[in-house]
């Protein structure tokens, strides 16, 4: 029998038991009883009341099946748990990824107590959303080919993996037209070292002359494309916002806990030990997390074995409370991790006569892209800045000079019709 049906039978109030041996002696005294002349009616109002009662508790047992976060012991939604065998800091796609993987490898149910911390509930400013939600195989590395040809396969059976009982089914709005990139001579040697490591390592892509590239794509300037690489199979671009919500539904499903807050220390403990050399090695380990509740200056302690660091932008200012980075120049604890926030700006432009759907996501040697959004028209398009022109972290603003300047003259080139559209 779950844990669950043994709460529902066993918890507050009567038991099955209690609850049939009431009923029987309650009939026993009715029959019994020649002076209760309302018998039949109480009877009939106590056994309706009764079932209303059964009938409560199984509505609560069908919720508490794995799809709902129903606990008949109601909790304060807005706290973390006491203790948690592992806490993941950052409640992204990544953070909700790690927990369900978690618990998808625990061996027993409930085996593993996992908690995400997400200070941002409303994912605003939250990398995962406001990326360009493209997928690849075209790298150089093979670890990042073979990651990628993984997610994948992952995402194509999303439903497979992550759909929860009495859900719709997933949608991620996967659109497989592929990355197209475009070489200049410069850089063609480059492109044509990582189609052959790609190509051993199992991605689809084919390599595309200047001619070939027009043939296929006749609203492109092949202007100064000296080689281009194209994906044919598993490339794209879906909604990581779809994505995110599906990891976060499935890990919670499976007994994740959640809360708003953020991580804003650790308290460790330090222990010693002597190496073969007589140096002397210390040892840290994390005991607490606090937890800064939203709206207010109070913080959670969270006792815990483990702690991931899953914070996207933020990871950098995490490891730093824990001490990484303050150690010793040569030791391992003397590297700091070299995570930092980058402001990057995506433009949505619209375009009716623009390259239409059979648009991949292309990114030209200039380090300008885009991809078409939606059915509309629509595109969203951007660059990254020179190393010299990073600008403020501070906010989110968008600064629209960028496109003009940066943006712009390098996508109307590369796609005539893009000259006369404008910026969302």
């Amino acid at each position: 029998m779950s844990r669950w049906h043994k709460m529902l039978l066993s918890g507050p109030g009567y038991s099955a038991l209690a609850i049939s041996r009431v009923v029987h002696s309650w009939r026993f005294s009715l029959n019994g009883s020649r002076n209760f002349s309302t018998g039949k009616r109480a009877r009939k109002d106590f056994i309706q009341d009764l079932e209303g009662q059964f009938k409560a508790i199984r509505e609560k047992a069908a919720a508490a099946m794995p799809g709902t976060d129903w606990s008949p012991v109601e909790l304060r939604r807005d706290l973390p748990p006491d203790r948690a065998d592992i806490v993941v800091v950052g409640g992204g796609v990544i953070g909700w990824s790690v927990a369900y993987w978690l618990k998808k490898k625990e061996r027993v149910r409930d085996g593993v107590r996992v908690l995400v911390v997400e200070k941002d509930p409303t994912y605003s400013e939250a990398s995962t959303v406001l990326s360009a939600g493209g997928i690849r195989q075209q790298f150089s590395l093979k670890e990042n080919i073979q990651l990628s040809l993984a997610s994948v396969d992952f995402m194509r059976n999303i439903n497979e993996h992550l759909w929860v009982l009495n859900e719709d089914p997933i949608d991620l709005q996967f659109n497989h037209s592929g990355y197209l990139f475009l070489a200049s001579e410069s850089v063609a040697h480059i492109m044509e070292e990582n189609y052959v490591t790609q190509r051993e390592h199992g991605a689809k892509v084919t390599l595309l002359s200047p001619a070939q590239l027009k043939e296929r794509f006749p609203w492109l300037n092949t202007d100064g494309v000296v080689l281009a690489s194209y994906g044919l199979e598993n490339e794209g671009w879906f909604d990581p916002w779809s994505l995110l919500n599906a990891f976060r539904r499935k890990a919670m499903s499976m007994g994740v806990f959640h809360c708003h807050g953020e991580v804003t220390g650790f308290t460790c403990t330090t222990s010693s030990r002597e190496t073969e050399d007589g140096d002397v090695l210390r040892i840290k380990r994390i005991k607490y997390i606090d937890v800064k509740m939203p709206d207010s200056r109070e913080y959670q302690p969270v006792e815990c074995a483990i702690v991931i660091n899953a914070a996207g932008v933020n990871s950098g200012k995490i490891a730093d409370m824990i001490g990484i980075g303050s150690g010793s120049e040569h030791s391992m604890a003397g590297f700091s991790l070299p995570v930092e926030p980058r402001k990057r700006y995506v433009y949505v432009v619209h375009c009716p006569d623009g390259p239409g759907l059979e648009s991949p996501f292309l990114i030209d040697y200039s380090g300008v892209y885009f991809r078409r959004e939606g059915l509309g028209g629509n595109y969203i398009t951007g660059n990254s800045p020179e190393e010299t022109e990073e600008p403020d972290i501070s906010d989110l603003k968008v600064d629209h000079e960028f496109f003009q300047e940066k943006v712009w003259p390098h996508l109307s080139h590369r796609v005539p019709a893009f000259e006369s559209l404008k910026c969302s």
